[in-house]
């Protein structure tokens, strides 16, 4: 289309997505504008149809940033309402027995005395009403699709996607070109893998001399469960089965409110046997006594799936560009160690709010290099957090799930005193051929407890409108089949969680690879794990993909 057909609106700060990092940014600019009698126009893009509809945590949460931010937020009625009341990790060994580690065995990281079982997308939207109570403008729906650049290269804003578009790249009757949003400063808090995110870093060159990022998928259900079976504040952390062997990987089950619990699975994306299915794993898990009697009787509500940015502290990109800042998932700010990311990405977002206003304030047009950033990063509590915990999953990743363990115990009650590890090969690198590997025979779903990919992407309410560009972009079609078919024995057929990938047979009896793009959950998973890095995940049209209630 036309640039002169796009319409464009100016703010001060422009922000690619309404999740824990995006929110707190916004919330600490129009603090700072309130407290120093200042006008400030900041905007805030979400590409779901309504915020908090593609947030999905665990969660544990710990409120240290929310008390930055809100002192008061229990007065404002935060959604902290459960706190965490016990505190358990299992060993599984097997699929029946399991060992509950001793609390002096577990790395100090892991103990949540203080913290609280929440659902992060209701954190979110609260984040969210207090953000436009603000002054804040929040655009739901809306999807940032390019970079706006400047004559000199910097980021100036975002051009958001077309709508209405068929597949064919044609406009519709309903076709709305998209918008030019433009920033002084442009922040991206799009979540792990950010397609605009991954752009910047390339870009700028951000990750020079970085380890390469890595990436867990996390799987995730919500169960209504019966009253007398409900915990609230039950906390519980399984390593070992069934991933012990071919992966790295471990579970969690909260007690929620409104009798429910949160289960889920997270594999880490460095698994080297392409029979490796995430999703049959995590139906396995629920079949263990320490997590099925949790669950029977009870009625599965939901379903989602994200990949999860686990690099920690030796992956972090440079965060600043000329133009805008990375935030939150965006560059990698979650602490794996405490298997934690919402207070890390909140705490990102305001020393970056920090960082924008500082600069404004002095008169700064915008575009410039928030050199600045980086120094509030180092002198905070984030920055001390994460290089203590740096070498958390370097060393599962080289120990192994024992050995690594123990090495981080001790780490930690050093106090990251360790010498430092590394992990230098990316995920996608780690698969091995076939042949090599041994198949994995995963058990049929009983309909009880384990389900099919099929009825699990219902639950997680996921919708495009299947006349409109498929949003995974394949650079060379004939891969998939041509190559990793007999190499891998095409792995995105089991990495994706939610059946977007198939082999099927043509009219010729040829196998031909079919994208069922309107069952993407937007995990990103294929965009990390091809092995050829032969997908790349786009922004569909605004408003589609999962809406997710309450996780």
């Amino acid at each position: 289309m036309l640039d002169a057909e796009r319409e464009y609106m100016e703010f001060d700060v422009v922000i690619i997505g309404a999740g824990a990092a995006g929110l707190s940014a916004a919330c600490r600019l129009m603090q700072q504008a309130s407290e120093a009698g200042t006008e400030l126009s900041v905007c805030v893009l979400e590409k779901g149809a309504e915020t908090g509809a593609h947030i999905l945590s665990g969660a544990v949460f710990e409120p240290r940033a929310l008390d930055e931010l809100f002192p008061d937020w229990e007065a404002r009625q935060a959604p902290l309402t459960i706190p965490v009341s016990s505190d358990d990790i299992f060993l599984l060994k097997d699929e029946q027995d399991a060992t509950r580690l001793p609390h002096i065995a577990v790395p100090r990281t892991m103990l949540n005395d203080g913290n609280y079982v929440i659902s992060a997308g209701n954190l979110c939207r609260w984040l969210a009403e207090q953000a436009e109570s603000l002054g804040v403008d929040i655009f739901p729906g809306f999807a940032a699709q390019e970079l706006l650049l400047g004559e000199n290269g910097e980021v100036q804003g975002v051009l958001t996607g077309d709508m209405g578009v068929n597949q064919a790249g044609e406009p519709r009757e309903t076709y709305m070109p998209g918008m030019g949003i433009r920033g002084k400063y442009t922040l991206f808090a799009e979540g792990a893998r950010g397609h605009l995110g991954k752009q910047v870093i390339s870009r700028y060159a951000l990750d020079a001399g970085k380890d390469p990022q890595h990436y867990a998928l996390g799987i995730k259900e919500l169960w209504d469960i019966p009253a007398e079976h409900h915990q609230p504040g039950r906390v519980i952390h399984t390593t070992g089965w069934p991933t012990e062997g071919h992966a790295h990987g471990g579970g969690f089950l909260y007690h929620g409110d409104n009798q429910q619990v949160m289960v889920g699975f997270f594999v880490d994306l460095d698994y080297e046997n392409p029979w490796v299915s995430p999703f049959d794993e995590m139906q396995r898990l629920k079949h263990h006594p320490v997590i099925s009697k949790h669950l029977r009787g009870g009625t599965r509500v939901a379903y989602g799936a994200r990949a999860v940015t686990k690099g920690g502290y030796n992956c972090l990109p440079d965060m600043a560009f000329p133009g805008g800042l990375l935030i939150g998932c965006d560059a990698g700010t979650l602490n794996f160690a405490k298997i934690k990311g919402l207070h890390t990405a909140m705490k990102s977002g305001m020393l970056a709010a920090e960082s924008v206003f500082d600069a404004l304030s002095k008169g700064d047009s915008g575009g410039r290099l928030l050199e600045g950033y980086k120094t509030r990063v180092e002198q905070s509590w984030l920055h001390e957090e994460l290089y203590t915990a740096r070498n958390f999953g370097p060393a599962i990743h080289r120990l192994g799930t024992v050995l690594g363990g123990a090495f981080n115990t001790l780490d930690q009650a050093l106090n990251g005193r360790l010498p430092t590890l590394h992990d230098r090969t990316p995920d996608y690198a780690r698969l091995q051929r076939q042949v090599r590997c041994e198949p994995i025979d995963y058990p049929k779903p009983d309909g009880i407890l384990s389900f099919d990919r099929t009825s699990s992407v219902y639950l997680s309410n996921t919708n495009h409108d299947e006349d409109q560009p498929c949003h995974l972009k394949l650079t060379d079609p004939s891969i998939p089949i041509q190559v990793n078919m007999p190499e891998y024995a095409e792995p995105a057929v089991r990495y994706c969680p939610a059946g977007v990938y198939e082999v099927v047979e043509d009219s010729e009896d040829a196998p031909r690879f079919q994208i069922n793009f309107q069952n993407c959950v937007h995990c990103k998973t294929c965009d990390i794990k091809d092995p050829a890095q032969n997908i790349t995940w786009v922004a569909p049209e605004g408003g589609g993909g999962p809406n997710y209630p309450n996780m």
